[in-house]
């Protein structure tokens, strides 16, 4: 396998998240927002290696394939620790959404490359809104402390909440996207 720039920032974001982890749960004086800018750091690459990938020749099999991986881990991981250092009910419903159309789309894609439709599954703008909306929601909820006197987790609270209803949109537009492929092996071994 040959590294390229657009397949290294993918791993970078890989590479970060145990250091966003370690960083989260840290003692040191403003460990959290450290963990934030660290995430953000990584959440761009996310923009950047696509633009690179494409604007350079530098798509890959292994790159569409590890790009939706890094994000994933990126989301998840960072969701079930914030859900794990201050969960309520609201919180763990907005993980529970957000991790549970995570999987569902993993899966409806696999199976559509199986069935070879996996084209009419390609990212959407929705998707990329809801991911945009996410990564900022995340991030600014793994700050925690007040900036300039805003509450940064109360804004990212909020960012996630509207990337929950992104979520279930964009979810759907998938969905219906792949319903005639679904429709027509319905009943079939």
């Amino acid at each position: 396998m040959k590294l390229n720039l657009a397949t290294i920032l993918t791993l970078f974001r890989i590479a970060a998240i145990p250091v966003v982890v370690i960083c989260f749960y840290s003692s040191i004086p403003h460990a959290r927002p450290i963990a934030a800018i660290l995430f953000g750091i990584a959440a761009i690459t996310d923009m950047i290696d696509g633009w690179v990938a494409r604007r350079y020749g530098q798509q890959s099999r292994f790159g569409e394939f590890l790009d939706p991986v890094a994000d994933k881990l990126m989301v998840v991981i960072v969701l079930v620790m914030l859900v794990q250092a201050q969960s309520s009910l609201w919180e763990d419903i907005i993980a529970m959404i957000i991790i549970g159309r995570e999987i569902t789309i993993s899966a409806l894609r696999e199976w559509m490359a199986t069935v070879g439709e996996r084209a009419n599954v390609r990212v959407a703008l929705s998707g990329k809104i809801k991911t945009t909306l996410q990564m900022f929601g995340i991030a600014f909820m793994v700050w925690q402390e007040p900036l300039f006197g805003i509450d940064i987790y109360k804004l990212g609270y909020g960012l996630l909440i509207v990337a929950a209803v992104m979520t279930i949109y964009s979810m759907f537009v998938y969905l219906r996207a792949a319903w005639p492929s679904m429709k027509r092996d319905v009943g079939e071994p």
